[in-house]
């Protein structure tokens, strides 16, 4: 069974909660740069897919 992962981030009142299966990170980054890149989402912005995309990358470090 594949070990599900849960990221989140809080910005004002929007809430974000994204839960993956560990290996689809690539995936999420993806999704990240296309939420940011959407002008219909204009509540989440660049700054927050790198914080998410950071978060990402810490959790691979931990994991060496």
């Amino acid at each position: 069974m594949a070990t599900i992962r849960e990221l989140r981030l809080v910005k004002g009142n929007q809430r974000y909660i994204f839960r993956y299966p560990r290996g689809m990170e690539e995936t999420l980054l993806k999704i990240f740069a296309n939420y940011a890149a959407d002008p219909e989402r204009k509540e989440f912005d660049w700054f927050d897919a790198a914080v998410l995309s950071y978060q990402i990358g810490k959790g691979l470090e931990s994991k060496l």
